[in-house]
C-alpha cells in the first residue's frame, strides 16, 4: 500500500512540469501502463488530476483549491492571533478562532480566560456544529443549496434544552445569522456557557473564519456578554481588513 501511495504522489510533481500522456507517466514511474492508469484514475476521482481532450493528464483544480485553503487557514491564524490576544486582554474571557474544513468546524486558535474557570475546547478539536456560534457563522455564509444539504445530513443532539432541535430550526437560525452578521450560543451546548461570535471575511466578502468570546454564567450573564458584541465586531473587522488587504468595510456577498 505504501508503494502505491508513493507512486501516486510521484505523479503530481511530474504533471507540475506540464501535461503528460499515459506512456510518459508509466515510464517515469517504471510501471506498466495499466498500473499507471489505475493510479491516474484514482487521482482523477479526487480531482487531483484532470484528463484533457487530447488524453494527456494535468494537475486538477482540486489540488490548487486544497493548497489555497491550507495557505489561507495558516495565514488567518497568524494574522488573527495578535488581535485575539488584545481582545482577551480587554475583556478577560476565552477567545476562539475557527474555520470550516470539509464537513467540520475546527478551532485553530484559542486564548484562555484570565479567571480560574477553563473551557474544555482545544485547538484542532471540532466544535458542536449545530449549536456553536462560530459554526453558525461559517455555515450561514454558504450558498442556500449547500446550507440545506448540510442541514439535512446533520444529527441534532439535545445537549441542553436550548439546543437546536432539527434541520428546519437550524436553517432558520442560519438565515438570521446571515442577515444580522453575528451569532450567539446562549447555553445551547452547555447550560452554563454563553458565547458571542462575529465573522472574518476575505477580499471577496466570503467568511474565511469566525472568532468568538465565551464566558460562564458565574462570571458574566448572557446579557452582559452581549454588550461585548461591538468590541468583538470591531476586532473581526480589523482582522478582515488586514487579511484581505482592504481598508474599506467588507460586506457579505449576495445570495
Amino acid at each position: 500500500m505504501s508503494q502505491t501511495v508513493d507512486r501516486a504522489l510521484s505523479i503530481l510533481p511530474l504533471l507540475a512540469e506540464g501535461p503528460a500522456d499515459l506512456g510518459k507517466v508509466a515510464d517515469r514511474l517504471g510501471v506498466h501502463k495499466s498500473t499507471a492508469l489505475r493510479l491516474l484514475r484514482t487521482l482523477h476521482e479526487h480531482g487531483l488530476v484532470y484528463r484533457q481532450s487530447d488524453q494527456r493528464y494535468r494537475l486538477g483544480a482540486r489540488l490548487f483549491a486544497l493548497a489555497q485553503e491550507a495557505v489561507e487557514n495558516l495565514d488567518i491564524r497568524e494574522i488573527a492571533h495578535p488581535h485575539l490576544v488584545r481582545l482577551n486582554e480587554q475583556c478577560g474571557h476565552t477567545v476562539h478562532l475557527a474555520v470550516h474544513e470539509e464537513n467540520e468546524v475546527l478551532y485553530i486558535d484559542k486564548v484562555e480566560s484570565r479567571y480560574p474557570v477553563r473551557m474544555y475546547s482545544r485547538i484542532g478539536k471540532p466544535v458542536a456544529i449545530t449549536v456553536a456560534a462560530v459554526a453558525k457563522l461559517l455555515l450561514a455564509d454558504l450558498p442556500e443549496a449547500e446550507r440545506r444539504a448540510i442541514a439535512d445530513k446533520l444529527d441534532y443532539p439535545m445537549y441542553t434544552a436550548r439546543s437546536i432541535p432539527g434541520a428546519a430550526a437550524f436553517l432558520k437560525e442560519l438565515t438570521a445569522v446571515r442577515e444580522q452578521g453575528w451569532a450567539t450560543d446562549l447555553g445551547g451546548h452547555e447550560e452554563s456557557i454563553n458565547c458571542v461570535a462575529a465573522p472574518i471575511r476575505g477580499a471577496d466578502g466570503r467568511v474565511v473564519a469566525a472568532m468568538s468570546v465565551s464566558a460562564p454564567n458565574v462570571v458574566v450573564t448572557a446579557d452582559e456578554l452581549l454588550t461585548l458584541l461591538p468590541l468583538v465586531r470591531r476586532t473581526t473587522d480589523a482582522i478582515s481588513r488586514e487579511y484581505s488587504g482592504k481598508s474599506h468595510d467588507l460586506e457579505a456577498p449576495k445570495e
